[in-house]
C-alpha cells in the first residue's frame, strides 16, 4: 500500500513538473522566441539585428543570477530598449518559469 502511494505521488509530481515545463515552453514560444529564438541563441532576424546575447553561452549562464534574469524579464533590458518589461503581462510564477526555462539552454 505504501509503495502504491509513493508511486502515485512520484507520478503526480513528475506530471506536474512536466506540465510546468510545457507551460514555460509555450510561454517562451509566445513571448520570447521571435527575438531569442527557440533555443535562446538569438539566431533570428531580430536577434541578429539587435545583437541579442546568446543565452546558451556557458559564460553568460554563469554570469547571470536567477535574480538578474528575473529582473530583465520583469523590468525590461537596460542594454536593449526593445526588450520591454513583462511585469504587467506575466505573473510572478510565469516569470519564474521562464527563468528556469532559460537555465535549460545549453551550448551544443
Amino acid at each position: 500500500m505504501k509503495t502504491r502511494i509513493a508511486l502515485l505521488l512520484s507520478f503526480s509530481l513528475a506530471t506536474t513538473a512536466s506540465a510546468a515545463d510545457e507551460a514555460a515552453a509555450e510561454l517562451w514560444t509566445q513571448k520570447c522566441k521571435s527575438c531569442h529564438g527557440p533555443d535562446g541563441r538569438a539566431q533570428t532576424q531580430m536577434g541578429k539585428k539587435e545583437s541579442i546575447v546568446d543565452l546558451s553561452q556557458p559564460a553568460w549562464q554563469k554570469a547571470q543570477s536567477d535574480d538578474d534574469i528575473r529582473e530583465v524579464i520583469s523590468e525590461g533590458s537596460s542594454r536593449n530598449k526593445k526588450m520591454k518589461p513583462y511585469k504587467e503581462k506575466l505573473t510572478p510564477e510565469q516569470i519564474d518559469s521562464l527563468v528556469k526555462y532559460v537555465r535549460t539552454f545549453k551550448k551544443g
